[in-house]
């Protein structure tokens, strides 16, 4: 049973399903941020004592394992005193940098040097770079996995399914048939370059001060080269990319381009929802039945889509707010202001909307199970599909009228196997032509639905 916090809380992220988040909570949460600068600020304190500057002499060994321990370790219990000490400062990067430094005390050498600590760094230079890691390994850790297995799910379908001929519908009629594993196989197709999309954004990140020209840098030590020491910690200490040309604030386009990538994967998933859900209302698929569900209160034969619903419920609320996200986030006033802080803070909620979609997704496909009856049944009524193939063949041959003909014989009525069979033999064909069009059927005339639907990978 939920927790009273948990029936309590105001998002179903941290409610209802708050279990299936739990891998994104600690890497886009509010601790999950602090963990991140925590590392940024010992990652940057650190390579400015290798720097050579006068006053910062290279740590020792045990020192930097006294400081990498920071972020090893880095605990709830520290977030908390973060949080404490953000109560005094209400501002929340210097409360970090007033928590590594009390961590100095009684060590004489990190006492030493504790003013090198956020040394010339503008709040923004550790936030930017914390949101970097947080998306980085959100997406690697976490998004990126979770996609691939849905997309494995997809694609072992379509091999699976890639013979099994099935009506097609266009505009909501019947058209020329396909199979199962051909339809499954366009949306892997669709998804795997959507997840290329989403794998190959460059992480982009900034540490050149308060209006990105290393003002203060360059104050107290003219000499050094701040740009290249910069890019280095980017690089190098963080993996991110490095941008030379920012304000206040990195621009966050590179967010746009992730956001926009996984809207556009959430679209194609959306668009899948639905046409599964018309699958099983077609009674193409069974879903298998779980022990002691219900499908509805009053119903007791329903076996509801839910999986398909929520999924797709789930994926437009993750793309409300990425949408928004992607379009608020490259606009700043000036040099900066606060809202795309404000806005930030939403990372883990619109990305885990669309993570509790794919888990949605992930979980009905695994209830499905192909109803081939009615596949068949399906096909076994719609012999004017058939006009396709037949009046192409009458326009090889130069046979007068053939689309019209076609028309005139199938539009707006009930076909049967006799009536396309009559038509088919009073057509003036080559014997081996006439006798290609007397054998085919609906569930034969899927071209190469099949071979394209067994080859995706």
């Amino acid at each position: 049973m939920s927790s009273p916090s948990a029936l309590l809380a105001l998002s179903p992220l941290d409610g209802r399903y708050a279990a299936k988040l739990d891998p994104l909570r600690p890497l886009l949460s509010e601790f999950g941020l602090m963990h991140r600068r925590v590392q940024v600020e010992v990652e940057w304190f650190i390579a400015l004592s290798d720097l050579g500057l006068p006053e910062f002499a290279p740590l020792s060994p045990a020192a930097r394992a006294t400081l990498q321990a920071l972020v090893a370790g880095f605990s709830e219990a520290d977030a908390q005193a973060i949080k404490d000490i953000e109560r005094t400062t209400n501002h929340d990067v210097k409360a970090v940098e007033y928590w590594i430094k009390r961590t100095f005390a009684g060590n004489r050498e990190l006492e030493a040097a504790g003013e090198f600590v956020h040394f010339a760094c503008t709040s923004e230079d550790i936030n930017n770079t914390s949101h970097g890691l947080m998306l980085k390994a959100a997406r690697q850790d976490v998004l990126l996995p979770a996609l691939d297995g849905l997309v494995a799910q997809l694609t072992t379908m379509a091999q699976q399914l890639a013979t099994v001929p099935m009506l097609s519908r266009t505009h909501g009629q019947t058209a020329s048939p396909t199979t199962v594993g051909k339809e499954i196989a366009n949306v892997v197709a669709r998804l795997q370059t959507a997840r290329a999309r989403i794998a190959g954004v460059q992480l982009l990140a900034k540490m050149n001060g308060a209006v990105g020209n290393y003002n203060a840098h360059l104050s107290a030590y003219p000499d050094v080269d701040w740009e290249a020491f910069s890019r280095g910690v980017i690089e190098q200490k963080l993996g991110l990319t490095f941008n030379p040309y920012t304000i206040q604030i990195e621009p966050h386009d590179y967010m746009a381009e992730l956001f926009d990538a996984v809207t556009r994967a959430n679209t194609i998933l959306i668009d899948w929802s639905r046409d599964v859900w018309g699958y099983i209302s077609l009674g193409y698929f069974k879903q298998r039945l779980k022990e002691g569900e219900i499908g509805s209160s009053t119903m007791p034969h329903k076996v509801n889509p839910i999986d398909f619903e929520n999924a797709e419920g789930n994926l437009g609320l993750a793309n409300a707010l990425l949408t928004h996200l992607s379009q608020k986030l490259p606009i700043s006033r000036w040099q900066r202001d606060l809202t795309d802080s404000t806005v930030l803070r939403n990372m883990g909620v619109a990305l885990g909307y669309a993570l509790l979609a794919w888990d949605s997704l992930a979980r009905g496909l695994g209830k499905l199970e192909i109803n081939k009856a009615a596949l068949v049944e399906d096909l076994d009524a719609a012999w004017e599909v058939l006009a396709e193939p037949i009046q192409t063949v009458m326009r090889r041959y130069a046979l007068p009228n053939p689309y019209e003909r076609l028309k005139e014989l199938t539009r707006g009525k009930a076909i049967t196997r006799e009536s396309i069979l009559e038509f088919i033999a009073t057509l003036e064909l080559p014997e081996a032509e006439k006798a290609r069009l007397l054998a085919m059927t609906p569930a034969s005339y899927t071209g190469i639905a099949a071979e394209l639907a067994g080859r995706i990978r």
